[in-house]
């Protein structure tokens, strides 16, 4: 949508049609950030996405500043308001406003939408690409994959992008799914008593055996396993290290920032000033400078270590104190897998990013073919990245698009 909208701004001679594969187009926004869709981000840059090339990724970024897109919306009539971490949202915390904004323009702007012509068939021919659709087949003298990935298959985004772009000659970078749920193995009970409980955290991905990527957030502890921020952002790098078949784990540290040496000094520090104080209490409640964990977080990590939740910090040995303290920075999570892509806000992998022109989007194989969004293999972390990385590489379409002489 948002291709065809800039298109038809940049160049109203041309004529541009949307092929929808589902009856009610949009349903990815409906259900984005919890119905009320993260349009994007007060700080967006190249760093805060994976995949391809990053220098790539800083010259799409630039089609579209986040300050233009929140201008863009604006000037729809959806005003935008920041949250936590920079996220932007819709002031009316209704992901339905941004869709309807989006499919009036649309329909403002002068752009044929098709709802329930899905895509089976793009064809070069010497005029340019004949379609076949589920309603019939039409020509056109320039194709756009605007088709999503495979994350939430049931709002259209299937994977059939992938098929269009190798078919035409593309190169597909194996896929996984992104921001995604992880699962916990059988039998690990750690996960189950402490479902619904968030907390600060840090995660460590670590691939062949050194720690490939540290990233920070909230960790949701659920009956399946983990979700929360920051595991979503993990879920990424595990996937895909076991995709090339590479050796991947990931541990969690209750004490974002600190390092081994500093908790156990501040533990010792504790146990000095609070002889009598429980180890359970010791770490629920915290003091000075060390932030206090969930008191059923500090419940639930204890029994597995043969250590009593009222036996006296104090009266710990060196060595049960330092195996403590190691569990709390360095506890491995027994991962399973993910809830795949059902579950999944987008896809890892997708389109070689070294196939087009960043300036326009337009394919480098197979001219004609412009590539836009998530069919491309560029994933970006949770809050917003991923519907900016949307609307720049949609303007930077529109713009080859616009300016090309024989449409």
């Amino acid at each position: 949508m948002a291709t065809a909208v800039f298109t038809r701004r940049l160049n109203p001679a041309l004529s541009v049609v949307l092929f929808e594969g589902a009856r009610q187009p949009g349903a990815k926004i409906l259900v984005s950030g919890g119905s009320r869709c993260n349009v994007t981000n007060t700080a967006v840059s190249e760093h805060d996405f994976w995949g391809g090339r990053r220098s790539i990724i800083r010259k799409v970024l630039r089609a579209l500043s986040v300050d233009e897109t929140v201008a863009f919306f604006r000037d729809l009539g959806v005003a935008l308001h920041e949250e936590r971490d920079g996220k932007l949202f819709p002031d009316s915390n209704r992901s339905r406003d941004v869709l309807a904004a989006l499919l009036g323009e649309v329909s403002a702007c002068g752009a044929t939408l098709l709802a329930g012509h899905r895509v089976q068939r793009i064809e070069p021919t010497a005029r340019g690409f004949e379609i076949e659709t589920t309603q019939g087949t039409l020509t056109a003298s320039r194709v756009v994959l605007a088709t999503g990935g495979r994350s939430l298959p049931k709002s259209g985004s299937d994977g059939a992008g992938y098929t269009f772009a190798e078919r035409l000659g593309h190169s597909i970078v194996a896929t996984t799914p992104g921001l995604v749920p992880l699962t916990l193995a059988e039998g690990m009970r750690f996960h189950v008593e402490l479902s619904g409980v968030s907390h600060p955290t840090e995660l460590a991905v670590w691939i062949d055996g050194r720690i490939a990527v540290r990233l920070t957030g909230s960790l949701l502890w659920t009956h399946f396993g983990v979700s929360g921020p920051v595991a979503l952002d993990a879920s990424r790098h595990w996937l895909r290290a076991r995709e090339e078949g590479r050796d991947a784990a990931i541990s969690v540290s209750f004490y974002p920032g600190l390092t081994f040496d500093d908790l156990d000094r501040h533990l010792t520090s504790i146990a000095r000033s609070h002889p009598r104080m429980g180890t359970e209490t010791a770490l629920a409640t915290g003091g000075g400078a060390l932030r206090s964990l969930p008191a059923s977080v500090a419940r639930a990590v204890l029994p597995g270590l043969g250590i009593a939740g009222d036996e006296p910090l104090s009266q710990l040995t060196r060595d049960d104190r330092r195996v403590l303290v190691r569990v709390l920075t360095e506890r491995p999570l027994p991962l399973s897998g993910s809830r795949g892509y059902n579950y999944a806000e987008v896809t890892a992998g997708g389109v070689d990013l070294a196939e087009i022109d960043p300036s326009t989007m337009e394919s480098r194989v197979c001219p004609g073919v412009y590539l836009v969004g998530e069919v491309l293999d560029v994933d970006g972390r949770i809050g917003g990245f991923n519907f900016q990385w949307a609307w720049s590489s949609a303007r930077a379409a529109a713009r080859g698009l616009s300016r090309r002489a024989d449409l």
